[in-house]
């Protein structure tokens, strides 16, 4: 499993992702956006998947990152 985290425009679009996650059967939490990244709403998805799961994320996601132990790997901007 890897860990990824989703970064949104909107609180809502985390908490839509947060649970179409959760529904999945994937392990993801809202937490604040690290420091490192940046972020409209300042929210973000932390989740563990074997892929980053697009179709589960709300319309407005801002980005998807790779967590690399405190490096993040940016994989898709929408």
């Amino acid at each position: 499993m890897r860990l990824y985290i989703a970064t949104f425009h909107t609180h809502l679009a985390a908490l839509r992702s947060c649970r179409s996650l959760g529904a999945k059967g994937l392990r993801a939490q809202m937490t604040p956006v690290p420091r490192k990244l940046s972020s409209s709403c300042g929210t973000c998805v932390r989740y563990e998947a074997e892929e980053p799961e697009y179709a589960c994320l709300d319309r407005d996601t801002e980005a998807v990152y790779e967590d690399l132990g405190g490096e993040y790997r940016a994989l898709r901007t929408f």
